[in-house]
């Protein structure tokens, strides 16, 4: 491979950004995309991947070359020769490359992948939460968190079939297959930028991991009910939920976030989705307002993100751990108030993208210990755990209210 200046320039900016100014990888790497017009997609995707993976392998290659934060451009440029040496990529005569010590690199990388909080560039506090939570599991659940996201789409059945949507993608070079076990999904086998295809921008599907598609499923709505995701944010499961309430019935998506309903309107716009009413939670009346009021209540509650780490691995060096102290909180707080909106004989689900017990069943038994949550039972749960189904990692379960 040979190295374009212009690229590696514009990459170590997009770098310079994210670690320096605390922007969030996706809208550095967006932003860096735009600088140039005539940039194709193979030098697209080398920015994106390149970025990416310096962002997931930060703590790895800032040790293997010896730089310490804040990270001034002469020490992104020595990242950048520690992701090229490693990926095989022959590095040209420019000034900011000379003496890369390559044999070095290569040395070092085999002596600290023995270390794990090194070989899969995690924070010393992240390393130790995990294994305090998971035991054993954490280093095949945190291995599994550092491999590239597949691009999974959601099929909307409001106005097409996965067989459908699958022979139009074909027709647009995009080979897609099923994913088994998650009914309106399908897989591309190979990464691209669907977001300009003419069947997005009808609304034919979203980008939905498959994980996260079995969330609306889990609710088991049917058409005509009066549905509450009370936490949507932009929407993508409310979306969902419309699709599988063929548009009859009532769904109430709420956020604290205004801006997000916004989004999440124009989102219902493209999709068809006609039988969602936004609401903002901007005072304890909007809740109260719907108490015993729903059929059906989602809370896709705030939590960590830890199991979707692979398509955001900056999250890594953002977390806090006093960020999951207090989220934790948090949810335990939705569920006491959030609950009230559901009937008797009603349904509730509790679902998180985290993979820590202390975010998911140890909340759930929590709640079902209180005084709200008394007059529910637990039907079933599940974990989805990325080491073993190859998605990201999702907690969800479903409560009955007695009637």
């Amino acid at each position: 491979m040979r190295l374009h200046r212009n690229l590696v320039f514009a990459s170590i900016d997009a770098l310079n950004e994210i670690f320096n100014e605390n922007k969030y990888a996706d809208k550095a790497i967006q932003g860096t995309l735009k600088r140039d017009k005539r940039w194709g997609a193979r030098d697209r995707s080398f920015i994106a991947e390149m970025v990416y993976d310096i962002v997931r392998w930060k703590r790895l290659y800032a040790e293997i070359a010896e730089v310490k934060e804040p990270f001034d451009r002469q020490k992104l440029f020595r990242l950048f020769t520690v992701w090229a040496t490693l990926k095989g990529i022959a590095l040209p005569d420019w000034k900011q490359l000379e003496d890369t010590p390559t044999r070095r690199i290569k040395g070092r990388f085999d002596e600290l992948s023995k270390i794990r909080k090194y070989r899969e560039s995690i924070p010393d506090w992240l390393d130790e939460l995990g294994q305090k939570e998971l035991g054993k599991k954490w280093d095949a659940e945190i291995a599994a968190l550092n491999v590239e996201a597949d691009v999974v789409l959601r099929t909307n059945t409001l106005k097409t079939t996965p067989e459908k949507l699958k022979a139009i993608l074909f027709d647009l070079d995009l080979e897609t297959e099923p994913v088994q076990g998650v009914p309106n999904a399908l897989k591309l086998k190979e990464r691209a930028n669907v977001f300009q295809t003419p069947a997005f921008k009808d609304g034919w599907f979203e980008v939905q991991d498959a994980s996260s598609q079995l969330v609306a499923d889990f609710l088991d709505v049917k058409p005509g009910m009066r549905v509450v995701d009370a936490c949507a944010g932009a929407g993508g499961k409310a979306l969902h939920l419309a699709s599988l309430m063929e548009n009859k019935g009532q769904l109430i998506a709420l956020d604290i976030y205004a801006n997000k309903l916004n989004e999440l309107k124009r989102r219902a716009k493209r999709a068809g989705a006609f039988n969602i009413e936004t609401r903002h939670i901007d005072s304890t009346k909007v809740i109260k307002k719907l108490h015993e009021k729903a059929d059906r209540v989602l809370i896709d509650a705030p939590c960590s993100g830890l199991g979707v780490l692979r398509r955001n691995p900056d999250a890594k060096w953002k977390l806090q751990p006093d960020f999951i102290e207090n989220i934790k909180q948090t949810q335990a707080e939705i569920l006491d108030q959030y609950s009230k909106m559901v009937k008797p004989g009603g349904q509730l689900v509790y679902a998180t993208c985290s993979i820590l017990p202390s975010e998911n069943d140890k909340q759930i038994k929590k709640f079902l210990n209180s005084e709200n949550g008394k007059s529910f039972n637990l039907a079933k749960e599940k974990t989805i755990l990325p080491s073993k189904s190859g998605y990201d990692g999702f907690y969800m379960a479903l409560l009955t209210k007695t009637e």
